[in-house]
């Protein structure tokens, strides 16, 4: 399963199709945000995902959200993980 990394400077429409692509080959992705800005690029990017892929006749996808728990340079921090699948 390939996992995304999205920043608060994350292009959505990028990561839309970064989504898109993953889920074609694998038909399951997850996407990792930490901090407000960078879970309202992944959002955005999961509705973009979304249409891109009703557009091309394939069924919905279904997302599910939760907290992961990452370490950065020695400090634990709480970000949101985006498990998306067909």
């Amino acid at each position: 399963m390939e996992i995304l990394k999205v920043a608060a400077t994350s292009d959505p429409n990028a990561v839309a199709g970064a989504i898109a692509g993953a889920l074609e080959s694998s038909g399951i992705v997850e996407a990792h945000a930490i901090g407000a800005g960078a879970v309202n690029q992944a959002v955005k990017a999961i509705a973009i995902a979304r249409r891109l892929i009703e557009r091309e006749g394939e069924p919905e996808i279904k997302v599910v959200p939760g907290f992961i728990d990452v370490d950065i340079g020695g400090e634990a921090k709480t970000g949101v993980r985006f498990v998306i699948q067909r």
